[in-house]
């Protein structure tokens, strides 16, 4: 029993010597590791903030009727370039009946005040002609009948505005023809023929018939966080990219800041504007979603490196620099400014060092 249980003990000791001998042989095998390299490179580095929003017309102007009616026809539709004065609905008048009454009874007494100045005057005619009474007696029926007639032309007009909204004297300028009252193109017409439209008065803004905007006076408008509000000057260039436009950017300077800001998903944003740079390769239209990089510092030509190279330690910026085949020293540099991807290399380092990859 003793003899078995020795030779157990050694069956065990010697397959742990075997093992222990095998794994050093495995460590041994395994290839040293070896670390790339990058060589800093002289880039153009820009330090940006992102605003986001969209690109809307600087002026968007909505046509509303002067008189409340049925819309009798449309001219133009979405798309349309209109110039100021051109003709873009009119209107049918839907008379008020208490109005409409009221009207008549007016033109009907001045047609009767008419009758009877004009008997009154033929009367007197004659007897003025006759010698019978003196120029200066029939001058009061003379005066009387030609207000009688002015008074039935304005009894007539004020009827014509009441049941058509065209008044006898304006003829063409009638308050049912709906002009566009600036140059431009045509974004909306949301009436159609039919419908009805209220004017503008104190209680109520009125019907807009179509809106219309300058589409090559566009501005963008965003909102920014406020950790970086307060590095935003005015006059500013910002890079503006469009969803629906990829890969091209456009230009815009910074025109506005807002000083109030607003809660937007828990944080504060402020509202900004800028003045979009016109692009005849492009039609960009009215809200078009857009991002614009706020161009907070930029510097041309500068040796830079991957950010993903430098180290920190209590306040001082390390990069590590190949002295030897896969032997690397710490070297501390200068560093300026830094787009989140590259950094500037002021002092430290040369184009010629080779810097230490980080292991992925």
């Amino acid at each position: 029993m003793k003899s078995a249980i020795k030779i157990i003990g050694l069956v065990g000791i010697l397959g742990l010597f075997i093992w222990t001998l095998f794994f050093l042989y495995q460590k041994n095998q395994e290839e040293p590791v070896v670390y790339e390299t990058m060589s800093p490179e002289y880039r153009t580095i820009i330090k940006k903030s992102v605003a986001t929003g969209s690109v809307v017309p600087r002026n968007e102007i909505f046509i509303k009727p002067q008189i409340s009616g049925i819309i009798q026809e449309i001219f133009v539709k979405p798309g349309d370039i209109v110039k100021n004065g051109d003709l873009i609905a009119r209107v049918k008048v839907i008379p008020n009946m208490s109005a409409l009454n009221n009207a008549e009874n007016r033109a009907n007494r001045a047609k009767i005040s008419l009758n009877n100045a004009q008997m009154d005057y033929d009367r007197n005619k004659s007897l003025v002609d006759q010698g019978v009474i003196s120029q200066a007696e029939f001058q009061q029926f003379e005066i009387a009948r030609k207000q009688a007639n002015e008074e039935l032309n304005a009894a007539e007009d004020a009827l014509a505005i009441v049941r058509d909204g065209v008044s006898n004297k304006v003829g063409n300028s009638s308050n049912t023809l709906i002009k566009s009252t600036v140059s431009g193109m045509v974004l909306d017409v949301p009436v159609e023929e039919g419908f009805n439209v209220i004017e503008a008065n104190n209680f109520n803004d009125g019907t807009t018939i179509a809106s219309i905007a300058d589409m090559d006076n566009l501005i963008f408008q965003g909102r920014i966080d406020e950790s970086e509000v307060e590095k935003l000057q005015l006059g500013m260039e910002l890079i503006m990219n469009i969803g629906a436009i990829e890969k091209d950017e456009f230009k815009a300077i910074l025109e506005y800041i807002s000083p109030k800001g607003v809660t937007e998903e828990g944080a504060i944003k402020f509202e900004i504007e800028a003045a979009v740079a016109a692009d005849s390769n492009h039609f960009i239209r009215a809200g078009y979603s857009a991002n614009a990089d706020v161009v907070l510092d930029r510097k041309d030509n500068v040796l830079s490196i991957d950010e993903s190279l430098v180290t920190f330690e209590d306040n001082k910026t390390f990069v590590e620099v190949e002295t030897s085949a896969q032997k690397f020293e710490k070297r501390e540099i200068q560093t300026g400014i830094s787009d989140g991807i590259n950094i500037e290399v002021i002092s430290g380092i040369s184009e010629e060092d080779k810097l230490k990859k980080p292991l992925k």
